[in-house]
């Protein structure tokens, strides 16, 4: 009988968190999603893992016992798999750099250029990422490297380094009545509908809807999109409005969408990020010096 291994990372959480609703918080997902999931679980394997109740999650006799074992197990398979992608580079002398949107902006060249001075034999190989998965791969061993957005969900569980920092702007649909304004308060905005993220990216769709800083006024989703293309699109056709790092009008310029700085909102963060269990590849950490020697501006704590 297989597992899938996700199944065992929300049955962890809601063990740890004992409850549905900081579980799902933890994994950023819905509630209904996790239970389903939960749910999906016991089913396989044919067993009760859980005695639900008002108080919480509390874990029963066969779930104590799938508890103890699944921690070493995940830890076994999340290195086997990072341990082959990564034989599987160095054999071929292949970098993997996981991206989204437009990377580290114009450093992007710079970086690549420099890493490959130092490392002629190599090859930088770079992979965008849906903003499904803010980590651009990261976090499942998909790639070596990344460079992200910074906060996303599970950064703390990875080393980061934040290369720059910029205005986020608002992109508009060309005809919206905010369209010719110097600068627009955030404010003016909060009753506006969004263009959003999917819901699985987590604190980094809720970055980038800057739902903590709208004072409690609800979210308004007007479209969903995964990727840049379909992002500005739904900007175009008029289905929201959306936040963006003031780079976005040099790499997403296009006709129908007009960007404007906007004031009472915090900046973007860019980073390169890798695993902890990559501290020691002087492959990886090369490309990270590389990161940080082209950045435009560099803050030196590490996380």
């Amino acid at each position: 009988m297989d597992v899938d291994t996700r199944l065992l990372r929300y049955f962890v959480a809601v063990a740890e968190e004992g409850t549905l609703t900081r579980a799902a918080e933890r994994l950023y997902v819905s509630q209904p999603a996790l239970t389903k999931q939960i749910k999906q679980l016991e089913t396989r394997l044919g067993v009760r893992l859980f005695t639900r109740s008002r108080t919480g999650m509390a874990l029963t006799e066969a779930g104590r016992a799938l508890r103890e074992r699944t921690p070493a197990l995940l830890a076994d398979w999340d290195l086997a798999l990072r341990e082959t992608r990564r034989a599987d580079g160095r054999a071929a002398r292949v970098l993997r750099v996981g991206f989204l949107a437009s990377a580290a902006n114009e450093a992007t060249v710079r970086i690549v250029e420099d890493f490959t001075r130092r490392r002629p034999d190599w090859r930088v190989e770079m992979r965008q990422g849906p903003w499904s998965d803010p980590s651009a791969g990261l976090a499942e061993g998909v790639v070596d490297v990344a460079l992200l957005r910074l906060p996303f969900p599970g950064q703390d569980t990875l080393r980061t380094v934040t290369l720059f920092t910029e205005p986020r702007w608002v992109a508009l649909p060309a005809g919206h009545r905010l369209a010719a304004a110097e600068v627009i308060p955030f404010r003016d905005l909060w009753d506006e509908p969004f263009v959003a993220a999917p819901p699985e990216s987590g604190r980094w769709r809720d970055h980038w809807l800057a739902a903590d800083e709208r004072e409690g006024r609800p979210v308004r989703v007007g479209a969903v999109a995964d990727r840049p293309d379909d992002w500005l699109s739904a900007v175009a056709n008029g289905y929201g409005v959306a936040l963006a790092p003031a780079s976005a009008a040099r790499f997403h310029a296009r006709p129908g969408i007009v960007y404007r700085p906007v004031s009472g909102v915090s900046p973007s963060r860019a980073g390169v990020a890798w695993a902890p269990s990559d501290d020691a590849s002087p492959v990886v950490q090369d490309f990270v010096r590389c990161c940080v020697d082209n950045a435009p501006q560099v803050e030196q704590e590490a996380t």
